[in-house]
């Protein structure tokens, strides 16, 4: 097992909670409000979200369509991140992550904001959100606290599924997954670029995109006890510790939910949680017996869960 029971227990249940509250944020809609309309209650565009709104898709020449053009925006940014990853532009990697995160807390909050029993201004409630949200960002970024790291990315992924699940059907989405499975078999078996890309986050910009879990072993656990004994405090403070790290990766976490909150649209709540489970199934499989210290792309494992579980929903339904 790549880490010990506790740790792999932490990083499924915080995997299942994103997905969980994933689901639930894509159904409320943040890009949606009831407003009146001639003395009626009607849903219409949140007129403060009109510059993201994604495009309204009928046809599967236009799914097929927007599948090209996300796969296409996909690669740019993979190699923008390499071209700044080289020249070490760390400052507006910062920047573009403080964006990205703020835009999706502003769009998960939004939407959880729908569960208030009472009824706020919606300019009110989108400023409050948004100053809330930057906040967070702004604490992320910094990474000075580990709490604020994991926390803020049970809410990350779902709004930024928001974004994508209205773009795609259940080809586009398979199809998707497949292409993402075997991207992230190269980049971790061939190229490495997985590992390069993770380890600048860590060590140069200081955030990371997933779950971020540091640990001690029992080994290390046991010495430090015996330097406790045997050292005195100046000399304990200039001892090095070795730290080990379970993460889980933003994209892992991700495309389960767009493909759950895809399958919600289409066959419902049932089929969407059946995708829940076929990729925890994937991921926890991956998690128990992968070897240590040795690196494994998890969207293959992930994709085969998630496709268990179209498929049983199918059957099923």
């Amino acid at each position: 097992m790549k880490h010990n029971l506790k740790i792999t227990a932490i990083l499924l249940s915080m995997f299942i909670i994103t997905q969980l509250i994933g689901i639930y944020v894509v159904s409320k809609d943040p890009f949606t409000v009831k407003q009146e309309v001639n003395q009626t209650i009607q849903t219409v565009n949140n007129p403060y979200l009109t510059w993201i709104n994604p495009p309204k898709v009928q046809t599967q020449g236009e799914f097929n369509g927007l599948l090209v053009s996300l796969v296409f925006a996909f690669f740019i940014a993979i190699m923008l991140l390499i071209f700044l990853m080289k020249f070490k532009v760390s400052f507006f990697l910062r920047l573009w992550f403080m964006f990205v995160i703020t835009i999706a807390l502003l769009l998960s909050l939004l939407a959880l904001a729908k569960i208030l029993p009472w009824t706020i201004n919606q300019k009110v409630l989108f400023f409050s959100v948004l100053i809330i949200s930057l906040g967070l960002a702004i604490i992320k970024i910094s990474g000075k606290s580990f709490l604020i790291h994991n926390l803020t990315e049970l809410l990350i992924y779902p709004g930024l599924a928001t974004v994508f699940v209205p773009i795609l059907n259940l080809w586009t989405v398979i199809a998707l997954l497949v292409l993402i499975s075997i991207y992230d078999m190269w980049a971790v078996w061939h190229s490495g670029i997985m590992q390069k890309m993770a380890k600048y986050q860590i060590n140069t910009l200081k955030v990371f995109s997933g779950f971020f879990v540091p640990y001690m072993s029992n080994k290390v656990k046991a010495k430090i006890k015996n330097w406790k004994k045997t050292l005195s405090k100046s000399k304990l403070e200039k001892k090095k510790i070795k730290v080990s790290v379970a993460i889980l990766g933003g994209g892992d976490i991700v495309f389960p939910i767009i493909t759950a909150g895809v399958m919600l649209k289409t066959l419902g709540l049932t089929s969407a949680l059946l995708v829940t489970a076929g990729a925890t199934l994937g991921l926890g499989y991956l998690l128990l017996f992968s070897e240590k210290k040795k690196f494994y792309p998890a969207m293959p494992f992930i994709t085969a869960g998630i496709l268990l579980g179209i498929i049983a929903s199918y059957i099923i339904l």
